[in-house]
């Protein structure tokens, strides 16, 4: 009923999991991913203890092959599953048990594990891996593209509805997320997905940039408003304090409540000279005041 791909990044250890299916809210259980340690993709009538559970046991060093058989061993219904779990080192299981519903089948390659059931041929599960392994870029524009292959040859017969992304570092905490994107339902879930994708990955380019953040956040279509957040920061760090103070009060201009927000923004360390300039609006320089 969904179909599905497992990834790794050779070159940053990061890995992922997209997924689509015509059943509503699929990204909030097929996908799972702890950075460091794996990633699984659970589905077919989807029993989520292969997620939480298979990344607890490759957490405690069980390769992923061992810890899919453990769990199927304890499913009662194994026949009925679909799953792909890859370890942080790349070492990749994949099983569809014999009553998913057909076509079903999947694919193990180098760095990726790709799925599906209730799709219209085996073409959908391999032009997954044919598209992850050609297509350049971050690793969750080459997730997103294999899911775009496998619509291309017909997808879920059902049609379309929801559909998700995960991507986690090579290091961090479990909770921590490159990317973490769900379309609950649509009618054209890989096109809402692919505009929230690369949403997330200009936000993320223009967060982590040290200077020319406004540069950034316009080439890459964001907000307005967080273009003009942007451009205040880059005042800051860059000096221009002037040109800070004028962009401050135009936002104070639009509404007197962004004094709220900055003054609490600017007791972090990193913004001292914003705290100044916020200072000097409490003290009455606010615009229509003498």
């Amino acid at each position: 009923m969904t179909y599905s791909i497992v990834g790794r990044d050779a070159e940053t250890g990061e890995l992922g999991v997209a997924v689509q299916s015509q059943a509503f809210n699929t990204g909030a259980a097929v996908p799972w991913a702890w950075a460091g340690v794996g990633a699984v993709a659970t589905q077919s009538f989807t029993d989520r203890r292969y997620g939480w559970r298979g990344l607890e046991l490759m957490a405690e060093g069980v390769p992923a092959a061992e810890a899919l058989r453990r769990l199927r061993a304890d499913d009662d219904l194994p026949d009925f599953r679909q799953v792909g779990m890859m370890s942080a080192d790349g070492a990749a299981a994949q099983w569809t048990g014999a009553s998913c519903v057909p076509a079903a089948g999947g694919a193990v390659g180098d760095g990726w594990i790709a799925q599906a059931n209730l799709v219209e041929s085996p073409r959908v599960w391999e032009s997954m891996g044919e598209a992850f392994a050609t297509t350049e870029g971050p690793l969750s524009k080459r997730l997103l593209s294999a899911l775009d292959a496998a619509q291309s040859e017909g997808g879920d017969w059902r049609g379309q509805g929801g559909a998700g992304i995960v991507v986690v570092p090579a290091e961090g905490e479990r909770w921590e997320r490159v990317i973490d994107l769900r379309v609950e339902e649509s009618g054209e879930p890989l096109v809402e997905l692919r505009r929230l994708l690369d949403r997330a990955l200009g936000y993320r380019e223009a967060n982590r940039a040290e200077v020319g953040r406004a540069e950034i956040a316009r080439a890459w279509g964001l907000p307005e408003l967080y273009v003009l957040k942007s451009s205040l920061y880059d005042a800051v760090d860059e000096g221009r304090l002037p040109d800070a103070r004028r962009i401050l009060r135009d936002l104070l201009v639009e509404d007197a409540r962004w004094l709220d927000f900055f003054r609490t923004v600017s007791q972090l360390p990193e913004l001292d000279a914003l705290a100044r300039l916020v200072a000097e609006l409490d003290e009455g320089a606010r615009p229509g005041t003498t």
